[in-house]
Parts: structure tokens; C-alpha cells; sequence
């Protein structure tokens, strides 16, 4: 069973790709964002967010701006996923692509700050120490594969190492 359990950080609706990558900072690539990542609603957040910690959030994570940075700078914080009822397409698309976990959960907001949650990745399900079990939405397993990986660009480099690059297609000849 693919399972491990993670401290969980609690945010509300709505966060934003500029909470999560202040546009102030974009210029120092993701070493000089990433400690400022969700300063304007937990400013501690970066500074005491250990690797392996999942965030619980309201719906629309992620709405804004298309920078990738905002998943970037969890992946580099070592945030393990992102739990919430809803996502932006964009962010949701930009954070597989970086690694990070991202798993739609209508009762995402039901869990507290600082509880210790198991993950089980292979049912999709969320176990909390109380006992409770929430479910996830399915994620394809393409996308898991991915974050395995640890991003769109490590997979390809796995890909490519193992001589299993090659795209497949339909010949049409």
C-alpha cells in the first residue's frame, strides 16, 4: 500500500498564484520566491513548513495568473500536496507538471491545522488520526506517474536515460 502521513497546514478560499509566488519576487528565480510563498496570509508558512507537510485549502486554489512559480515554490518548500474541493485548471495543470501533488477533495476544509493526516495514494483516500476517511477525486494515472517522477521534465529525463523516449502513435503510412 502506498500510504505515509503528513502535518497538515490549513488555508481558506481562494488563494491566489500571487500569494503563493508574490509578483514583488519574480525576478530572483524560485530560491528568492519561495521564502516568500503565502507571506500575506501565513507569513510564517515558508520559514516553518517541513518537507513531506500538505496544505488543506478552500475551493479555487490556484485562481489567478498562469506562473508556474506558484506550484514551484511549494515543490521547493517540499510540500508534499495540496488538498482542496476545487483548483485552477491552470495551476492544476502547471502543478503536475512541477511534481506536486494536487488532490480534489470536497471535504478538504474539514481537516485541521496540525493534524497528522495518511495519505493513501493507491485508494485515492485521505485517513485522519481520528479515524475518519475521506475520498479523493481519481486522478489519471499518467499524472501520478508524473509526480512520481517528480515532474514533467525528470520523467522525460527517465524516459530518455532508459532508451523509452519514443512517442507512441498510429503509423500512417
Amino acid at each position: 500500500m502506498n500510504t505515509k502521513t503528513h502535518r497538515v497546514w490549513t488555508l481558506g478560499a481562494d488563494i491566489d498564484t500571487d500569494q503563493l509566488a508574490p509578483g514583488g519576487y519574480m525576478k530572483l528565480g524560485i530560491d528568492g520566491i519561495a521564502p516568500h510563498c503565502l507571506e500575506g496570509v501565513r507569513p510564517e508558512f515558508a520559514s516553518q513548513v517541513q518537507r513531506g507537510d500538505v496544505i488543506a485549502a478552500g475551493p479555487n486554489f490556484g485562481i489567478g495568473s498562469s506562473r508556474e512559480q506558484a506550484a514551484g515554490a511549494l515543490v521547493h518548500l517540499g510540500v508534499r500536496a495540496v488538498i482542496a474541493p476545487s483548483f485552477s485548471g491552470l495551476y492544476f495543470r502547471n502543478a503536475f507538471n512541477l511534481g506536486l501533488l494536487l488532490l480534489t477533495c470536497p471535504h478538504a476544509q474539514s481537516l485541521q491545522e496540525g493534524e497528522h493526516i495518511t495519505l493513501d495514494l493507491d485508494q485515492l483516500q485521505l485517513h485522519t488520526a481520528q479515524g475518519q476517511v475521506l475520498a479523493c477525486e481519481p486522478i489519471p494515472g499518467f499524472l501520478l506517474d508524473m509526480v512520481a517522477a517528480g515532474g514533467l521534465l525528470n520523467q522525460l529525463r527517465q524516459r530518455l536515460s532508459s532508451g523509452q523516449a519514443s512517442i507512441h502513435s498510429k503509423d500512417t503510412a
